[in-house]
């Protein structure tokens, strides 16, 4: 697996997003889980992405127990600013400094570790100045407890902010090829311009892009893709038809589908005007995680992104990305 260069970070070219193994996606199982990460790290995916609120909090525990005694193969991310109860209920968005601080020592108890790679600040609380916050990030930079600081689902102006106060390494937002977002919304060009790296989360779409739903009952009953706009009604049927446009590119090129979406992903790192991108998918099982990283071999020569571009432009996906969307881009 080759790496990237997320500004003073240097990571997997491919990552992997554990939250699935805890919650959202299903029934998980931890035996299973643990073997993915063990297998991720033999693989050379050893760019490991977690948040306080995944579960809550049993997947810091998890990915903890994981790397036990492989701590200095993996560069681990993990977030905070979705306060949530340990019963799941949810309490806000918190950016206050001093929640920052707790919530850190939090997680690196949870974790098993000393330092947390790149603590990300999970979702923008509007109610704080941006520069509190990532005052304290600086705090726990200098204390060091973290080696980085990065933002998730910020808008341009407030990525901007935030880097006056602390470097920001990377800024984390859901990108794939049926969410352009970034492109047109200027978070990509603020990371080129800045330097910083960019990460995609859900670069297969939420599973979307593989091919393999096909139904809504296709999803266990808990799965929270259930309520997502894009897999609903007449929304589904639309995106399905752009799936299957996917597809049939990645059937002339002996890949999978899967395979072809985070190639592309990895590619917009080599295009013109753009900073490091890094996709992280998700996955609970082996098999899934060592199709996925089967993608780094992908190679995607300037017809096939013309392809891709065709069959799934800037806009065609239908429906937003969020039940809620009033909590991203601020």
């Amino acid at each position: 697996m080759q790496t990237r260069r997320l500004r003073d970070l240097t990571v997997s070219a491919q990552g992997l997003g554990c939250m699935g193994m805890s919650e959202f996606y299903g029934t998980g199982d931890q035996a299973e889980a643990e073997r993915t990460i063990r297998r991720a790290l033999d693989l050379g995916v050893t760019f490991l992405d977690t948040a306080d609120m995944y579960g809550p909090f049993t997947n810091e525990r998890l990915v903890g127990s994981a790397i036990a005694g492989r701590r200095d193969e993996v560069v681990l991310a993990t977030k905070f600013g979705n306060q949530r109860n340990p019963d799941g209920s949810r309490l806000g968005i918190n950016g206050r400094p001093e929640y920052v601080h707790s919530a850190c020592d939090a997680s690196l108890e949870r974790l098993g570790v000393d330092v947390i790679d790149l603590y990300y600040q999970h979702r923008v609380d509007t109610s704080v100045p941006i520069e509190d916050t990532w005052g304290a990030l600086a705090e726990l930079v200098e204390a060091g407890k973290i080696r980085c600081a990065g933002i998730s689902e910020a808008a341009p102006d407030t990525i901007r902010r935030a880097d006056a106060v602390q470097p920001v390494t990377a800024v984390q937002t859901e990108y794939s090829l049926w969410t352009r977002d970034p492109e047109d919304d200027g978070v990509l060009a603020v990371c080129a311009e800045l330097g910083i790296g960019f990460v995609a989360y859900s670069p297969i779409g939420r599973g979307f892009l593989s091919g393999q739903i096909r139904s809504i009952d296709d999803l266990e009953p808990d799965d929270f893709r259930r309520h997502n706009p894009r897999f609903q009604g007449e929304n589904f049927v639309r995106n399905l038809q752009l799936v299957d446009r996917v597809r049939e590119i990645a059937e002339d090129k002996g890949v999978t589908a899967t395979q072809l979406a985070l190639a592309w992903v990895m590619a917009q790192s080599d295009r013109s005007g753009n900073p490091a991108v890094v996709p992280i998918p998700g996955t609970k099982r082996v098999a899934y995680l060592e199709e996925n990283a089967g993608a780094a071999d992908v190679e995607l020569t300037e017809d096939d992104l013309r392809r891709l571009d065709e069959a799934a432009p800037r806009g065609a996906t239908a429906g937003d990305r969020y039940p809620d969307m009033s909590s991203v881009h601020r």
